[in-house]
């Protein structure tokens, strides 16, 4: 369970100013459109729920079974029976409604689904993302990413610019098992915001405090970056 009210913080790693999760939940957020049906993927993106801007309605999807997810819940509203794909208590929108996965699939397979957020551990510049297969780790199957990926109107990807080891994630190709082909539109990173074209990723804003230079020097893949590209605004 997770307080709705979360604090954006900016994390500081070698002297730079970057974006925790829930920043980067925000500024995705930005990019939600009045009427737009959403799915959010496990991981950062079950936290754009929280951010969804005043003054226009967005219905948010859940790949287990729940249309008309709401933000996360205080302590005093958590139903144990209430859940999102990530197994994270929610809570629910007036109008919501419960049905079982083959439902849930049939609205994402059949296009209905506006906008996905998903995590990643890879993207390519061509529009590539790898999602679902950790190294060196036993899981279970993909999930439904697969589906999402290949159906969903608008894809953008909420993950981290670097691994552990520091070594880009926004790569010239994916060297992880791909989730889809080309599909990637947009990414959210701590580090700023990307558009994917034929000619690679294009920045389009800055995380606040990072520098051009600093997010070249962290993106393997082609990066199309002005150096005079806007800071985030996020309040």
């Amino acid at each position: 369970m997770v307080n709705r009210q979360c604090k954006l913080n900016l994390s500081f790693s070698i002297g730079v100013n970057m974006l925790d999760k829930f920043g980067i939940a925000k500024r995705i957020a930005q990019e939600l459109k009045d009427g737009y049906y959403v799915n959010l993927g496990i991981g950062i993106p079950t936290l754009v729920a929280n951010y969804v801007p005043k003054g226009i309605e967005v219905i948010l999807q859940s790949e287990n079974g729940l249309l008309g997810i709401g933000p996360f819940p205080y302590e005093e509203e958590v139903d144990a029976d209430l859940i999102n794909a990530g197994k994270q208590t929610v809570t629910t929108t007036i109008g919501s409604s419960f049905f079982d996965s083959a439902m849930s699939f049939g609205m994402i397979r059949s296009g209905r689904v506006d906008l996905t957020v998903l995590g990643a551990m890879e993207v390519a510049d061509n529009g590539d993302i790898a999602n679902w297969k950790i190294p060196g780790k036993m899981v279970k199957g993909m999930g439904g990413a697969m589906d999402l990926v290949a159906s969903a109107k608008h894809i953008i990807v909420a993950m981290q610019h670097v691994n552990k080891a520091g070594e880009s994630k926004l790569l010239k190709q994916c060297s992880l098992p791909i989730t889809g082909l080309g599909c990637v539109k947009k990414v959210v990173t701590e580090l700023g915001v990307f558009d994917i074209t034929s000619e690679g990723f294009v920045l389009l804003e800055r995380a606040p405090g990072v520098s051009v230079e600093y997010i070249k020097s962290k993106t393997e893949g082609r990066l199309i970056a002005n150096e005079n590209a806007p800071e985030m605004l996020l309040d």
